[in-house]
């Protein structure tokens, strides 16, 4: 349970920037992110592990509230991201991912090993690799 929250902590911290995405409109995603979905590895993460977590997204700030605090800063650009942790779990560390919004809903891939971008939205046997799916709160 410990690493599924840490895993979802470290994933959802993992959001956006200030930079202008020509698929988003400058700001559409500050605001307080709720996940609806969780999957790790091509399993399905149980509500339960992140049904309390919010991530806050500030220009190119973020937050994750779960079970210990985080932040740190983003950059995003067409359709991929690069996430660096700041404060809590993941200082130090730069994290790559995909994202697209759609229909309301934010969708993040998130690649743990940094070392390259996933090239879809799928983590079925890719042990390091998380989905999100948030909606705005």
């Amino acid at each position: 349970m410990r690493t599924v929250t840490f895993l979802s902590l470290l994933l959802i911290c993992f959001a956006f920037s200030s930079m202008k995405n020509k698929e988003t409109a400058d700001g559409e995603l500050n605001g307080r992110w709720i996940p609806v979905k969780q999957e790790m590895a091509g399993k399905t993460v149980p509500v339960g592990a992140y049904e309390k977590q919010v991530l806050i997204i500030n220009d190119n700030k973020y937050t994750v509230i779960a079970e210990s605090v985080d932040k740190g800063e983003l950059t995003y650009s067409s359709g991929k991201m690069d996430i660096y942790g700041k404060e809590g779990v993941n200082s130090g560390k730069h994290y790559t991912a995909i994202y697209k919004y759609d229909n309301s809903l934010l969708t993040i891939c998130y690649n743990l090993a940094g070392t390259a971008y996933p090239e879809a939205f799928e983590t079925k046997g890719k042990p390091l690799f998380f989905l999100s799916v948030f909606r705005k709160e």
